[in-house]
């Protein structure tokens, strides 16, 4: 059986498409539809993020009983990170922003060291993401969330771990 002769294609001369950047990519029907779905959806979406707020929990316990090893303080960074992706969607901005600091200072070999010595940073972050959406903190300028962003922010800029 003999193998057929390999094509190979140019993408820059075949199948180019134009794209008018002068018309928005998504019309107002679109979005409009789009903003429909997610109201549609938002009694799924406190649902989703008390699921995601749990497995964030059985994560950070986990960890405490591998003493924050390098695999454990992984999963934590994992789950962290969809919360980062997902926390604005869900209604709670904060969740977004400070799941983004809890995965900047577990990201790097150097952060996951500094938590394995010291986790009490990376436990107050989980505490801090529970508290926001236990008490339905939603307002992104939140005094209570606002400060516990800021500071845990601070905490993570001050160690040098996070990458630049």
């Amino acid at each position: 059986m003999t193998k057929p002769a390999v094509q190979t294609i140019d993408p820059r001369e075949v199948g180019l498409r134009t794209l008018d950047l002068k018309q928005p990519v998504f019309g107002p029907d679109a979005v409009a539809r789009a903003d429909e779905t997610l109201k549609a959806m938002a009694g799924s979406m406190q649902q989703w993020i008390d699921t995601d707020m749990a497995h964030l929990q059985t994560l950070r316990v986990a960890a405490e009983a591998a003493r924050w090893d390098a695999a454990s303080t992984e999963a934590v960074m994992c789950a962290a990170h969809d919360l980062k992706g997902l926390g604005a969607t869900y209604g709670f901005p904060l969740v977004t922003a400070i799941a983004a600091s809890l995965c900047r200072l577990t990201e790097t070999d150097e952060g996951k060291a500094v938590v394995a010595h010291n986790p009490a940073l990376a436990r107050a972050h989980v505490d801090a993401l529970r508290a926001i959406v236990r008490d339905g903190i939603r307002a992104p300028n939140h005094p209570v969330g606002l400060a516990l962003k800021q500071t845990l922010e601070a905490e993570v800029a001050k160690l040098g771990v996070a990458p630049r």
